[in-house]
């Protein structure tokens, strides 16, 4: 691919990044709450004003607004900019590592991954609303790709693997070890990765979970075994390193 079409898909990535995120923050905050994604006017959850063409301007409104409602001047909550910063960003490191359409495709699925992070740090639900259509879009782009056997295989390998691994945790301890969402999320990343990923994805996965559990020990916080902890926001780093730069040992 020519240079200038690689900048072209650069632009393409990172133009549309703020967009993705201001959407994004939009769907982290109404799926959990069983509101329309789509339907229904934005508005200022301390005043209640509709909001405008001028507030909705990712990033730019936060700036020109100084963080504040522009009418009751309530503080609008930073993580919808850390998120809308997120996506570009994202893309811009995709585009790094693959300086072309491949790099776009990146972008696409850190973005996915990201909604469904959010979702499950903040409320430990990964919905198949989302990723049935992560399994759906990774499972197209190999077929374009002419690698669709491969990838099918490693969707349905991560999905059954997680969900025997589930069964079995449940039948010996007496309670879940591991949410639904997280083999679905699994068949995601074998979807856009492979089969011969799916070590790796997990390998990163388990090690980032555990580097957040010491580090919540060294600051002195309690954790329990019975703690619940966001497995989905490690498995999405898992895939998404994992479809950067390729398995362990493989790359």
């Amino acid at each position: 691919m020519s240079p200038q079409a690689d900048l072209t898909w650069l632009i393409a990535a990172v133009v549309l990044g703020p967009f993705v995120g201001s959407f994004i923050g939009l769907m982290s905050l109404r799926l959990p709450q069983g509101r329309p994604v789509i339907l229904g006017r934005s508005a200022c959850p301390s005043c209640g004003r509709p909001l405008g063409p001028l507030d909705l301007v990712p990033v730019l409104s936060f700036v020109l607004l100084r963080g504040r409602c522009g009418a009751c001047g309530a503080g609008i909550p930073r993580r919808y900019l850390w998120i809308e910063l997120a996506c570009p960003a994202l893309a811009l490191w995709s585009m790094a590592v693959h300086p072309s359409a491949e790099g776009f495709l990146g972008a696409m699925l850190a973005w996915q991954l990201l909604l469904l992070a959010l979702l499950d740090a903040e409320h430990l639900w990964l919905p198949r609303v989302l990723t049935v259509p992560l399994i759906v879009s990774g499972l197209a782009i190999a077929a374009a790709q002419g690698s669709l056997a491969e990838h099918a295989i490693g969707a349905a390998i991560g999905f059954a693997g997680l969900s025997l691994l589930a069964l079995a945790y449940r039948r010996l301890r007496g309670r879940e070890g591991l949410g639904g969402g997280d083999a679905y999320l699994l068949a995601g990343g074998g979807a856009w990765c492979g089969a011969l990923a799916l070590p790796s994805i997990l390998l990163i996965g388990a090690l980032s979970g555990l580097a957040v559990v010491l580090i919540q020990r060294w600051r002195g916080q309690a954790v329990g075994g019975d703690q619940p902890l966001p497995f989905g926001v490690f498995l999405g780093i898992g895939v998404w390193l994992t479809w950067l730069y390729g398995p362990l040992g493989l790359s």
